[in-house]
């Protein structure tokens, strides 16, 4: 098996190297960064889809889980 662990091919005799490894490191980092937040973005945008798709009578029903808020008794309920 070989001992080489040269993963981003820059070589062993060139005086660069470390500074070539760590801006390649950074920029697969990069890469990987852009893909997670365009991958938000894309659900983002599918749901703001399907929200548009739904219609307008439903965004003026009433609650479906009407113990979801925080219920408040007066003072005159208390005693």
């Amino acid at each position: 098996m070989s001992d080489n662990h040269d993963y981003l091919r820059t070589g062993e005799a060139s005086s660069f190297r470390l500074s070539a490894d760590v801006l390649m490191l950074m920029l697969r980092g990069a890469g990987y960064a852009a893909v997670a937040c365009l991958a938000l973005l894309f659900g983002m945008l599918a749901l703001y889809w399907i929200g548009t798709m739904l219609p307008e009578e439903s965004r003026d029903t009433e609650d479906p889980t009407p113990f979801s808020y925080e219920l408040r008794l007066e003072a005159d309920q208390i005693a």
